[in-house]
């Protein structure tokens, strides 16, 4: 079909703005959703809205910390980094290698972990205490000898309460570190309170309920703390090789450098892989970028726009 020349021109305009306007939008969600999909799982979006979109009520109110923080980017740096620290427990590692499949399916470990945070933080009542059923029924099963000898059970109350608090060590540093807003010092505090009410619902019975017990509780636990064979094998994996594409490397790099500079050093020491002053010094600016980068990837999309260019086409 024939058309006038100013039609055609303005056509190609149009086109050609949206190439250009809209190309970096599409990149940014096909990001934002390959990241989702290796944190959710392949029915990601549907669990998502039965968590978010199920009338009743919630553990947490809409302005608990807890909501704020889970919530944050900066979550990817604080799970790493958490990982990490928990293996150097030896019998919490020894029920890791014994049972866990970190090792053949990384990433539905991933995806089940992300799926309790979200249901216990944003879920109903009911699905929150379901999910930690689940949980309570597999640490049942989780029970065996060490290779030092002594006996581990996953339900034992005192190593439930160490992955408890390097799990919210870690989420708060991260968050402090590399979070979207500050939190208060009342607000850090609520944000322990509201995570001591998942520990006791997994069976914890006294979790500690602000950041100044946080750190009393976590220091108490140095004495017995140590790195196995097994822990320095699983933190080279999620450090040194694991399981990603070449493209996403780089990417990777930058969140176990942020992770590593969030332990203590004698944490970093004790598994081997210490930060030299140079990689040291470039951790923060990595974690910094990956975050922002993971924060601009995820956030919600944007609306196209219902008008079109207004440029004039030239006389014909």
């Amino acid at each position: 079909m024939w058309k006038h020349p100013r039609a055609a021109w303005k056509e190609r305009r149009i086109e050609d703005m949206d190439g250009w306007r809209y190309g970096p939008e599409r990149l940014r969600r096909d990001m934002g959703a390959a990241i989702f999909a290796r944190v959710a799982g392949p029915d990601g979006h549907a669990v998502a809205g039965r968590i978010h979109d199920t009338p009743g009520p919630r553990w947490f109110a809409p302005d608990r910390p807890i909501r704020v923080v889970h919530a944050d980017a900066s979550m990817f740096v604080g799970g790493l980094s958490a990982l990490l620290l928990q293996t150097l427990h030896p019998l919490a590692m020894a029920a890791v290698d014994a049972h866990s499949e970190y090792r053949h399916n990384p990433w539905g470990r991933l995806q089940r972990t992300s799926t309790f945070l979200a249901t216990t933080t944003y879920g109903t009542a009911a699905d929150a205490q379901r999910a930690v059923d689940r949980v309570r029924g597999v640490h049942a099963r989780v029970h065996g000898t060490a290779p030092d000898g002594r006996r581990y059970d996953a339900t034992d109350p005192h190593l439930l309460e160490w992955v408890h608090l390097a799990e919210v060590r870690c989420f708060l540093a991260a968050y402090r570190r590399y979070g979207g807003e500050p939190l208060t010092r009342d607000q850090q505090d609520g944000y322990v309170a509201d995570a001591a009410r998942v520990a006791r619902a997994l069976g914890i019975p006294e979790p500690p309920l602000d950041h100044a017990e946080l750190e009393r509780r976590f220091a108490s636990y140095r004495g017995e703390l140590a790195a196995t064979p097994a822990a320095r094998e699983a933190a080279r994996y999620l450090v040194l090789n694991p399981p990603l594409p070449l493209a996403a490397r780089p990417a990777y790099l930058a969140l176990s450098l942020a992770a590593l500079d969030l332990l203590p050093w004698w944490a970093r020491t004790a598994l081997g892989l210490p930060l030299p002053m140079p990689f040291r010094a470039s951790a923060p600016v990595a974690g910094h970028l990956l975050v922002r980068g993971i924060r601009w990837v995820t956030r919600p999309p944007e609306p196209l726009p219902s008008g079109r260019p207004s440029d004039e086409a030239p006389d014909t």
